[in-house]
């Protein structure tokens, strides 16, 4: 987590707690002012950078550093009088690149926008995903929720600092706007799923470069499947082809480098399933399978150093709605709401409006408690249950005659029982069509 060190920039910046109109994210429309010879950050005078860096340090928490500070000084001068520019090693010149980066970690992402601006040596660091490689192998993770109410609208929410983001506006044409979407945060990245005219398309969103991109291709293209994330890599497993036949097959997505690796296939093929990790391993829950598309009760686990797949009977939750209206068929109920939080599986049963946890050794579902009691959907659709580090949380909301609210409830398992604490609430006339959370 952030260690408490989640706005530490917040005075060195004068706008950073601006309203959520003019917030910046990843933007450095400010490098601009210093060409124009501006001060937009309120220093002046010949000593500007080492202001701004005695500033930093002092709002970083570096006094401790004090003892390596005197040291970094002075490799700082032997490389200026050798000739070699002091800012693409430093950083933060008072106390060399190596602390730099250690504060830097530290800071809340929201912060990098700010950061990038500084000079090309931060701007480097953050654009390249150097910083957020840094804060994974420290175990530094900020978890940001992201969602869409809107057909090609994508917001962010930071449950730290409650801000709300909007996303750029995605480009596509008016066949992937109207098809079925899956989403998935892995690494630094949303990836959005869909189809266009005569195949499927995935879009990607960059956290680096705050953009939209399209082009990947998946080496058999899907829709419809279990889908978790785990650091940097994410598992999609079943799902449809572009003719409709029911997938048991399964790939590996690296973020890092940005490729796919087909992985042993399933014991069934199934689609309208859901995926978690737990325990290092990646499990799929419920779905549809079979020639008759009958509704799986059971879930499949991946042992990723194996390479195996075993079958695991009655790991799905339960579609109790469809069970409520037996005319529904199975494609009219949204595939298991599961999350996982500190290696335990939780499951929303939104007809009963109860929250279930998963017995791994008696291999039941036990009832801890209640959703909020505004968690409003349409047989499972339109509600999103979604871990958010040490948290679950709960997206959804009223609507009547085209107005409503989406509202965001959290509650920490580790504390109790249900007890969820309303995040944030913003006006909205569209059920949550997709939802992801980045961990980075």
């Amino acid at each position: 987590m952030l260690e408490g060190r989640s706005c530490l920039l917040s005075r060195v910046f004068s706008s950073f707690c601006q309203p959520e109109s003019k917030w910046p994210y990843m933007s450095c429309r400010r490098l601009e002012d210093f060409a124009n010879g501006k001060r937009p950050l309120g220093f002046d005078g010949e000593d500007d950078r080492e202001r701004r860096e005695r500033k930093l340090c002092k709002l970083l928490n570096c006094s401790e550093m004090v003892e390596t500070t005197q040291s970094s000084s002075e490799q700082s001068e032997d490389q200026q009088q050798a000739g070699v520019p002091s800012d693409s090693d430093s950083l933060i010149h008072r106390i060399g690149r190596d602390n730099s980066i250690s504060c830097l970690i530290r800071c809340s992402r929201s912060a990098y926008g700010y950061i990038a601006c500084l000079n090309k040596s931060f701007r480097s660091l953050v654009r390249t995903g150097e910083l957020y490689k840094l804060r994974r192998q420290n175990d530094v993770i900020e978890h940001w929720i992201y969602f869409s109410c809107h057909l090609l609208e994508w917001e962010a929410f930071d449950p730290n600092q409650r801000r709300w983001m909007h996303l750029p506006r995605m480009t596509s044409n008016e066949c992937f706007m109207c098809s079925d979407k899956e989403s998935l945060a892995v690494g630094t990245e949303l990836l959005v799923f869909g189809k266009e005219v005569t195949s499927h398309v995935i879009f990607r969103y960059s956290v680096l470069t705050n953009s939209w991109s399209s082009g990947m291709r998946m080496n058999a293209p899907r829709c419809l499947f279990g889908s978790a994330s785990l650091k940097e890599i994410a598992i999609l497993a079943g799902g449809c082809d572009s003719l409709g036949s029911i997938l048991s097959s399964a790939e590996l997505y690296n973020s890092e480098t940005q490729t796919w690796e087909t992985l042993p296939s399933m014991n069934k093929p199934r689609k309208m399933c859901s995926g978690v990790f737990m325990d290092e391993k990646f499990y799929v829950i419920g779905g549809i399978g079979g020639s008759d598309s009958k509704v799986l009760t059971c879930g499949e686990e991946y042992d990723l150093k194996a390479r195996t797949w075993t079958e695991i009977p009655n790991m799905s939750p339960g579609r109790t709605g469809a069970a409520g209206e037996p005319d529904m068929p199975a494609t009219g109920e949204a595939p298991p709401l599961v999350a996982v939080v500190n290696n335990e599986l939780y499951a929303a049963d939104y007809a009963d409006m109860e929250v279930r946890k998963y017995d791994k050794e008696g291999r039941l579902w036990l009832t801890v408690g209640r959703l909020p009691e505004r968690a409003v959907s349409m047989n499972g659709w339109g509600l999103a249950f979604r871990a958010c580090g040490d948290r679950l949380i709960v997206i959804g909301g009223p609507r009547a005659l085209g107005e409503g609210f989406i509202e965001i409830n959290a509650w920490v398992p580790s504390e109790g029982p249900p007890q969820w604490n309303l995040l944030a609430r913003k006006q909205s006339g569209n059920f949550v069509y997709n939802c992801a959370v980045m961990g980075c």
